[in-house]
């Protein structure tokens, strides 16, 4: 398990009793061997598909005791422990926080509140600022995800028709929105929905059909229906849209087919790709985190 960006404080400080200067990289994999970690988890990413969880929690470990003088960044991606931070290893501390770094006034420092003149004790997160930010930007895609199925639901069929074709479109399938909205309205016969053309020469062709259920689920009748009219048509690619979802029976039939490929998008995964390709949905907010240009520095 990958620990909080806390708890690797201390193991970090005492990798660096020796008073030798270490890169970055080398204190990670003594601490990944510190906390038994999987490849797995010393691979895993943050959201932003940038860092590694665990590098990113290793750095914010470091930055904390930076500010409090526990130790020095003496060149780049290089750190190296101060007097100080050999002081603290003498008391023989059982771990290192936020709120033990308080006893040292550059800490205080770099935590005061820009509103308030007191001093605040800190929050002891277990994740780092990054993580606990994208972790709220999905409370907030989940919020926006409920309401979008809400008004989806309460929409016409025309309306839902035209949200699909809009999303395929700009999924960079079908061409333009004027060429779906053709190939649909020539389609409709033997349960097939619409024709999408996979590539923007249209060469290759995936049949759609959409369903905006309210109420109950998509099971295997309804794919075997939708499978027959592919078959029908000699087709080998198909995308079933719905509301709703899929009961286990449908879901396992779709995966047990042969020489055809059968994509099953439910209500979940509708909205989410509404809010990935931005269909029904703004940008409120644009957020930037920045971080240090370690490239600059090294021109001068």
């Amino acid at each position: 398990m990958i620990p909080p960006f806390q708890e690797i404080m201390l193991p970090l400080l005492e990798f660096l009793k020796d008073g030798k200067e270490h890169s970055i990289d080398e204190a990670e994999d003594y601490l990944a061997k510190v906390f038994n970690l999987t490849d797995e988890e010393r691979h895993k990413l943050l959201k932003s598909g940038n860092q590694t969880v665990f590098r990113n929690r290793v750095g914010w470990a470091k930055t904390y005791m930076y500010k409090a003088k526990l130790l020095d960044v003496p060149r780049r991606a290089n750190i190296v422990i101060t007097e100080r931070g050999l002081e603290v290893l003498k008391e023989n501390p059982q771990s290192l926080s936020a709120k033990y770094l308080m006893k040292f006034p550059e800490f205080v420092e770099f935590h005061k509140s820009n509103k308030k003149e007191k001093q605040e004790e800190p929050e002891s997160p277990s994740k780092s600022p990054e993580e606990v930010i994208y972790e709220k930007t999905d409370e907030i895609n989940n919020y926006v995800k409920s309401e979008l199925i809400i008004k989806i639901l309460k929409s016409s069929p025309h309306f839902f028709e035209k949200l699909v074709l809009n999303l395929i479109v700009k999924m960079g399938y079908g061409g333009s929105f004027e060429d779906v909205v053709e190939l649909l309205g020539k389609t409709g016969d033997e349960g097939v929905d619409g024709l999408i053309k996979e590539d923007i020469l249209g060469l290759d062709k995936v049949y759609l059909q959409a369903k905006r259920w309210t109420t109950g689920t998509v099971g295997r009748k309804e794919l075997q229906s939708f499978v027959g009219a592919l078959l029908g048509k000699g087709a080998k690619k198909g995308i079933f849209i719905t509301t709703s979802t899929f009961t286990k029976d449908a879901l396992e039939y779709a995966n047990s087919l042969k020489n055809m490929t059968l994509i099953l998008i439910d209500g979940d995964k509708l909205v989410d790709y509404m809010l990935e390709y931005n269909v029904g949905v703004q940008v409120k907010n644009t957020i930037e985190i920045k971080k240090i240009d370690e490239d600059y520095f090294e021109e001068f």
